[in-house]
């Protein structure tokens, strides 16, 4: 199979073994997902066609910022606002908008979930309700469990810094592909945290303690990881071994994310 068009973060859905579908898009117009679990265990072919476009406006451009945006788009537009890396500089539960009032009242003035996830190390971290168990899969979490559900953004984001000196807020990419697990208790580990959370947002703590865990499609675990830019590596032929969180993992160590090539365009065999 060969498909052609503009790369954005791989769909994902929740089964036994997570599924994926390669996003390509023709500049801003989507097309389906094309299912990717029937690839891993062949060869791929992915070959960068020397063209970027923004993912907001379309238009053309050299280099991508954030995640495949133009400077100006990278600046201005609210999917790259500051309150997206820091959920706690949300203000518009008050009001007051950081960009653009109807698309954060849209996508922030909304349930969000405080949750602890397994990559490698344990973690926490922040996403709308409607992001849920997406955002999982995103980070190659093999476990996850809900800390916390709040009516706004802000609210989840402070519940975050308020742990973040006890529980990391990062994911390890390099340990969470080789494998490497930091295996816990999260049933026990959300009972610590719960401890940790600020007695005025105590309200917000979650009852659901329902465990999530997911498998993802890797036939093995590289032992070391080297990440690959197609701005550098513009071919790349090799034996797709696995994927995992928005990493597609080759037979010879090496590792592509997709999320972070949105907006190049490709074209893919398999």
């Amino acid at each position: 199979m060969r498909v052609e068009g503009n790369l954005r973060k791989m769909a994902t859905q929740l089964e036994d073994v997570v599924h994926y579908g390669l996003r390509l898009y023709d500049v801003l117009e989507a097309s389906d997902p094309i299912p990717l679990n029937e690839a891993v265990g062949k060869p791929i072919r992915i070959e960068f066609q020397h063209e970027i476009h923004c993912v907001v406006t379309g238009k053309k451009i050299k280099k991508a910022f954030g995640e495949g945006m133009s400077y100006d788009a990278f600046m201005n537009s609210p999917q790259a606002s500051p309150s997206i890396i820091r959920p706690e500089l949300s203000r518009i539960h008050e009001g007051i908008a950081l960009r653009d009032f109807e698309w954060e009242m849209k996508n922030h003035m909304t349930p969000h979930t405080v949750y602890l996830a397994q990559t490698a190390g344990v973690k926490v971290g922040v996403t709308r309700n409607t992001q849920i168990p997406t955002r999982w899969m995103d980070q190659g979490a093999v476990k996850a469990i809900r800390l916390a559900e709040t009516p706004y953004r802000q609210a989840a984001g402070l519940i975050e810094v308020a742990l973040k000196d006890h529980i990391s807020d990062k994911t390890s990419w390099q340990k969470m592909l080789k494998g490497e697990l930091e295996d816990r208790d999260m049933l026990e580990l959300k009972s610590e945290m719960k401890e940790l959370v600020p007695a005025n947002l105590q309200q917000f703590l979650s009852s659901n303690d329902a465990l999530v865990e997911l498998n993802y499609p890797v036939l093995a675990n590289p032992p070391k990881v080297k990440s690959i830019k197609l701005d550098k590596v513009p071919e790349i032929e090799k034996k797709l071994m696995g994927i995992k969180g928005q990493y597609l993992i080759f037979d010879d160590g090496t590792v592509m994310n997709v999320r972070s090539h949105s907006g190049y365009r490709v074209s893919v065999d398999f």
